[in-house]
């Protein structure tokens, strides 16, 4: 009997390290779990950084070969050239709220939660009927034009230069802003659609012809379409933010809305309201550290004042306009504690203060 054969021998190629490969090299930072290619601001990188610094790609820091993808007719895909204003670095911008996807949801559901409570115990405890008639119509045509407002402002300026900024961290905090106020526009819908079920004297539809016909809205919304027609994301952040929002919204929510809603009865739409405030308030935040950078910039920061400056001489004189244009509703409401123009210059102080942080002159136009 013959013996059984050997299996027949494979030669493999053996592996043979040349210290080439990924992970072989040591350096002193080699066994950290941490990133090293930004320096944070603090001692140790918070989440914020490290999910927004350097995520949006830049051929000036990281990306040696250029650009790797671009629109067929443009530089790259971030154009610095989408705004008139310059900065020496645009990464040089951190949020100082820190918003990033985790906050924004965290936030809002925050929010949410607190509008929905709300309402559920308007209705549980039948608050609407004790409103008279002059605060319901106040209501229905004032503070649901003001809806048509926020949402404009939500879909057509934050939403459409929601990447059109040259970082990742600018872009991140006007997306975060764009959610607020949308959000903030659907919760004024909510409390539209709870009026108009729980009392048959209030009229759900009344906001549309207000906002479209209303004499003293229209100069408002007028306003708000010329801020939808500008190109300049810059430009467009700078006269929402730093101008409209001062002069028309906070005038309207805070210096009106506000003051009067507790004396009418009404505590509920302060509430509500009051969202909407403290989102103005962090949106606010993080505009007024972009544009102080920008002021301030080594290289570029004269520049910069000049080109605010002529964007101050534009749109002051507009909102403005559409402030006094809203003058009438201050007799709307049976009980009115405030004047228009205690209220508006309450408004104008607040809007000369937050132009001495961003380090600009005060417009000849604001006292006109």
């Amino acid at each position: 009997m013959s013996a059984p054969e050997k299996p027949k021998e494979r030669s493999f190629p053996k592996i043979e390290f040349t210290d080439s490969e990924a992970g072989a090299l040591e350096f002193p930072s080699s066994k950290s779990r941490s990133y090293s290619y930004f320096t944070p601001a603090k001692l140790r990188a918070t989440m914020y950084e490290d999910v927004t610094v350097d995520v949006q790609p830049d051929p000036a820091r990281h990306l040696s070969q250029g650009w790797v993808y671009g629109f067929g007719d443009g530089p790259g895909g971030y154009p610095q050239d989408w705004t008139a204003a310059r900065s020496a670095n645009w990464h040089a911008f951190l949020d100082p709220n820190e918003e990033w996807n985790q906050t924004i949801f965290r936030n809002n559901s925050a929010v949410v939660r607190q509008v929905e409570l709300c309402l559920k115990n308007a209705k549980r405890a039948h608050a609407y009927d004790g409103w008279n008639a002059s605060w319901l119509t106040f209501l229905e045509r004032n503070v649901g034009a003001w809806m048509h407002a926020e949402n404009g402002l939500a879909l057509h300026v934050f939403t459409s230069i929601q990447r059109s900024g040259p970082t990742n961290m600018i872009n991140t905090a006007v997306a975060v802003n764009a959610a607020h106020k949308m959000r903030f526009a659907q919760d004024l819908a909510l409390f539209n659609l709870d009026l108009a079920e729980a009392t048959d004297s209030f009229d759900g539809a009344a906001h549309r012809t207000a906002w479209q016909e209303a004499p003293e809205w229209q100069p408002t919304r007028e306003v708000v379409e010329q801020l939808t027609a500008v190109g300049d994301w810059c430009q467009l952040l700078f006269a929402t933010n730093i101008v409209f929002e001062q002069l028309v919204g906070s005038l309207f929510r805070s210096e009106l809305v506000m003051q009067i809603a507790a004396r009418n009865g009404d505590y509920i739409t302060p509430t509500i309201v009051g969202t909407g405030e403290y989102d103005y308030d962090r949106d606010l935040n993080y505009t007024r550290n972009l544009f102080r950078l920008l002021t301030r910039d080594p290289e570029f920061g004269e520049t910069n004042k000049v080109l605010f400056g002529q964007w101050l001489a534009l749109w002051v004189p507009r909102c403005l306009s559409a402030a006094h244009a809203l003058q009438p509703i201050w007799s709307a409401p049976a009980d009115k504690p405030v004047t228009f123009a205690s209220s508006l210059d309450a408004a104008k102080a607040k809007f000369r203060s937050v132009l001495d942080t961003i380090e600009l002159d005060i417009p000849e136009e604001l006292d006109k």
